[in-house]
């Protein structure tokens, strides 16, 4: 089973992928070894580092019919991955 859950495509995370860093949405129980280990095999590039991080899910209300309605986002957690110098992950390349 993988680790990864999706990789995050922001600007700002876009900004990133120039100096050979990728942010991907991870398991929140997968520690940075399992990472590693996931992001080598499938797009087969070497990672020197890695910066996790644990988000928490935002606070979310709305107002109906039947009073006010209050709830808050899953948690999750980020992981920001450094790639050898000269190594390429292509999210796009399939498109």
């Amino acid at each position: 089973m993988s680790t990864l859950k999706r990789p995050i495509v922001t600007e700002k995370a876009t900004g990133l992928n120039e100096k050979g860093r990728y942010t991907f949405e991870v398991e929140r129980t997968a520690n940075k070894v399992q990472i590693k280990k996931d992001i080598e095999t499938l797009y087969g590039v070497t990672v020197t580092d890695i910066n996790t991080m644990r988000t928490i899910g935002k606070v979310k209300s709305k107002f109906t019919k039947g009073g006010s309605i209050s709830g808050r986002r899953a948690h999750g957690k980020k992981a920001i991955v450094t790639v050898k110098e000269g190594d390429v992950i292509d999210f796009y390349g399939n498109l």
